[in-house]
């Protein structure tokens, strides 16, 4: 490959361009060449006659990993300065422990073989990252294409997997077509030796625009309202009753009186005075009875909102593994809930599943309580742990019988996840969000834009309502067809088509996931047994 050798330029590129395209403000085309400066550097090092190699790829693979992850997730520091480090720090880790064993196996398979084994790893990882409890999945690959819908409208089949898929073929498609070829002075020798990876981008894209068009028109229509309260939730929203903002939602939605609703959405967590509510006894609560006074002037509408809930227990031993000491001899059990209410009718709730790191869970908190107590790794907001549901929940009109999937923030980054819902019969999703912690930087566009997303992979239409950051409808295909502004106090109107069709993602998940742990696990066998020989040259 012709240019620059040096092993820090190298790492440097491909963290620099791995971040510049990332949504939303990236270039997305510059993630098919991110990662050539990353294997160039392998090569580079794997061929020079220092001492050390594995440290060394290891050192600078972490580099371009940490450059990336401060490029594209700088704006945790608004919730903490040592959140936003360890986040960071960690799953730079991660990604330069993945690039290190490729090294390694590189030394004791065949070459393909090697990167066979990258790319199956890489995606196991993945895949990894969504299950477990370190889990930040904020940079999977496959979602960098969030802004580019019209490209990806496949992953109706594939999930993010696909993209991620996607990325690493051309990538060492690229670095393998360079370093078979010693000139590229000239533009047609350059076209010359992409023209075949050009096609490998243009295929898949010319097949999501045929996708695009074979998507179904809806007819039936949904009437819905997002309320964007726009509170403050660092100087205003705790301090407010729920009563309150309850009265906050009344004045808000008093234009609205004439309006026949078939959903009123309101964020995450909207009522979260003090503890919460209590779960037991909610639907004898003060709470519970005047949002039934409200919902008089909207009698055909089903109300999703956010709240906290919580269970108390009266006794010396834990109750549960995330049950919070309050004092000797009382516990509190939490829940960030979504929760449905309409007129006359018993209200229903879902507990958010999937929990932001260190803020909403204990890591490995089996494990690491008996170690360390009650101290939590606070990764910036609060050091309570959260109540998780198993399975998910549909909520039903009571009136239509319409199945909305009630999706509470962060759990709208998982794709098969959210699969769950619709296999509960969910027509249209429902999310619910709180994007007022990281104030106005990419952080909530990136959140709503791989929100997208789950549209195309579920073929769903999603009605979004943020405390403030965007709310907005969208479509079945991944288009934003209404949103609101950031800081801004509104009411959104809009309607949405409920659909009941299953996507292939829908029926089978994250199936290149698993087919990518299989053949890792293979492929890490034979390096192990030794049993084949490598290339004698890198």
């Amino acid at each position: 490959m012709r240019g620059t050798q040096n092993p820090l330029i190298l790492a440097l590129a491909s963290g620099l361009l791995l971040g510049f395209a990332w949504p939303t403000e990236g270039i997305t085309l510059l993630i098919f060449i991110a990662l050539v400066p990353l294997l160039q550097l392998e090569l580079r090092l794997r061929n020079d006659k220092k001492q050390f190699k594995a440290l060394r790829v290891f050192a600078y693979s972490y580099l371009s990993f940490l450059l990336w992850n401060l490029i594209t997730t700088w704006w945790l520091i608004h919730s903490t300065i040592w959140g936003m480090a360890f986040a960071n720090l960690c799953n730079s880790l991660f990604f330069a422990l993945i690039f290190t064993l490729f090294y390694w196996v590189k030394q004791r398979l065949p070459h393909k073989s090697a990167y066979i084994f990258l790319v199956a790893l890489w995606l196991a990882f993945e895949k990894l990252h969504l299950e477990w409890d370190f889990s930040w999945t904020w940079l999977n690959l496959g979602n960098v294409f969030s802004e580019k819908i019209y490209w990806i409208q496949w992953y109706e089949y594939t999930g993010t997997f696909g993209g991620s898929l996607w990325v690493w073929i051309i990538n060492i498609w690229i670095f393998n077509r360079i370093q078979n070829h010693t000139s590229l002075l000239s533009i047609k020798s350059i076209l010359t030796t992409l023209s075949t990876p050009l096609i490998a981008i243009a295929l898949p894209i010319a097949f999501s625009l045929y996708t695009y068009q074979k998507v179904p028109l809806a007819e039936k229509k949904l009437n819905i309202a997002l309320l964007q309260p726009n509170i403050d939730p660092y100087n205003e929203k705790y301090k407010l009753t729920n009563l309150e903002l309850l009265e906050q939602l009344k004045d808000q939605m008093k234009p609205f009186k004439a309006i026949d609703f078939d959903y009123l959405l309101t964020p995450e967590t909207y009522f979260a005075e003090g503890f919460g509510e209590e779960l037991a006894i909610y639907d004898r609560s003060l709470l519970h009875q005047s949002i039934q006074k409200e919902l008089i002037n909207f009698p055909l509408t089903q109300w999703i909102t956010g709240i906290q809930f919580y269970d108390v227990y009266a006794q010396n031993d834990s109750p549960s593994l995330t049950a919070n000491k309050v004092r000797e001899g009382l516990w509190v059990d939490y829940y960030n809930s979504a929760l449905q209410e309409s007129f006359q009718n018993a209200p229903e709730a879902y507990h958010k599943s999937k929990l932001v790191v260190g803020i909403e869970n204990m890591p490995f908190k089996k494990y690491l309580k008996p170690l360390l107590g009650d101290v939590l790794i606070d990764l910036g907001g609060t050091v309570s742990s959260r109540v998780v549901q198993e399975k998910r929940r549909v909520f039903s009109h009571p009136i239509h019988q319409t199945q909305a999937a009630p999706i509470i923030c962060w759990e709208s980054v998982f794709g098969e996840f959210v699969t769950g819902y619709i296999r509960e019969g969910a027509q249209f999703l429902a999310v619910i969000s709180n994007d007022a912690w990281w104030e106005n930087t990419p952080g909530h566009r990136q959140l709503l834009s791989y929100t997208k997303l789950r549209a195309i992979e579920t073929r769903r239409a999603i009605a979004r309502s943020a405390n403030t950051g965007i709310s907005a409808f969208i479509n079945a295909k991944g288009e934003i067809e209404k949103q609101t502004t950031y800081n801004t106090k509104t009411v959104l109107t809009g309607t949405i088509a409920p659909r009941d069709k299953i996507t292939f993602y829908v029926r089978y998940g994250d199936a290149l996931s698993r087919i990518a742990i299989l053949v890792c696990g293979l492929y890490l066998l034979l390096a192990l047994s030794g049993r084949i020989r490598p290339n004698s040259k890198a």
